[in-house]
């Protein structure tokens, strides 16, 4: 690839990413219903007819900006794994209590999220994408699960969790949760542990 080619593939790539934060920021703000080609152009200084030239349409730069942002998630879940003891519990623990903090347990994600999620009984693309996040999210759940090694059905435990993971990172992002960062990293915790105990009862 030439420098010239090299130059403009990066300048592409940087339009398609900033009409991909651009899509991001509008959801947040305004919701699907705001969501327009004209007011996501605008947000990423382009003109309208731009977006034509990344992307199908609207509905195909919305289940990008999904599948980007179910990546970004993604990747700080498994960055907090990284950054753990290498035990397993606590390796498993990383990965559930880093919901509860920056960058997932944040305001503008949770708006976000819940656009997409919105689109999820009447857009089956978006379904789909959605499908992908959460089974990918609940995989590698269920690997750090049985990494435990203890006499536990992976599958049921990963939804479990998720459930109560779920409910506390919506109340966190929320604001004013009735509970701390902290609190919820302990409950976590605690939830955990009475799964361990009932599977050594098994």
């Amino acid at each position: 690839m030439s420098e010239r080619q090299a130059f403009f593939r990066a300048d592409a790539d940087q339009r398609r990413a900033d009409l991909i934060a651009a899509c991001a920021d509008v959801l947040a703000a305004k919701g699907v219903g705001g969501a327009s080609v004209r007011s996501i152009c605008a947000k990423a200084g382009v003109s309208s007819g731009l977006l034509r030239h990344y992307f199908e349409g609207i509905d195909d730069l919305i289940g990008e900006t999904y599948r980007t942002m179910g990546r970004r998630v993604s990747e700080a879940l498994n960055a907090a794994v990284d950054q753990s003891p290498s035990n397993p519990k606590a390796r498993l623990l990383a990965y559930l209590t880093a919901s509860f903090r920056s960058p997932i347990a944040d305001a503008a994600l949770l708006s976000t999220w819940l656009a997409f999620w919105s689109l999820t009984r009447s857009n089956p693309a978006i379904a789909a994408i959605h499908a992908e996040i959460y089974a990918d999210y609940r995989q590698d759940m269920e690997r750090l699960i049985a990494d435990l090694g203890v006499r536990i059905d992976p599958r049921l435990t990963a939804i479990a969790l998720t459930a109560l993971v779920d409910g506390l990172w919506l109340e966190l992002s929320l604001g004013n949760a009735p509970f701390s960062a902290e609190e919820a990293s302990a409950l976590a915790e605690r939830w955990l542990e009475a799964l361990l105990i009932d599977a050594d009862r098994v």
